[in-house]
């Protein structure tokens, strides 16, 4: 792949990424890091890649979390975040290390997706 093809590649992944299809931009993000691994590209293209990858996996990680927490909080008032971890990873076979599940509730909550409050290890509707 040469670097014009690597360029236009990571634009689709951020247009992806702006379309919220941020699976579909994992997936064309993997394709373009085992490029890279095999050829030699401009560093700033490398790190744009890394932050790329990096912010949807992220965003990706919240979508699957906010679809959870919003089914949740209709049905029960508070979930202690190992047992969120579990659902998550039963529903959507997402596996999380439970600091970044919760690192990604917090983000969702300064971005004011959901109105909870963290109290030790609970989520409070």
């Amino acid at each position: 792949m040469d670097t014009n093809d690597f360029t236009k590649k990571l634009s689709d992944a951020q247009e992806l990424m702006r379309n919220e299809r941020y699976q579909e931009a994992l997936i064309l993000l993997g394709k373009l890091k085992k490029a890279d691994n095999a050829g030699d590209f401009d560093y700033n293209l490398t790190h744009k890649l890394y932050q790329l990858i990096s912010n949807s996996q992220s965003l990706y990680n919240q979508q699957i979390v906010l679809d959870t927490v919003q089914k949740l909080s209709h049905k029960q008032k508070s979930i202690s975040f190992s047992k969120l971890n579990e659902i998550v990873k039963e529903n959507d076979n997402l596996d999380l290390d439970e600091q970044i599940l919760r690192r990604e509730v917090e983000i969702l909550i300064l971005r004011s997706l959901i109105e909870s409050k963290i109290e030790g290890n609970d989520l409070v509707f």
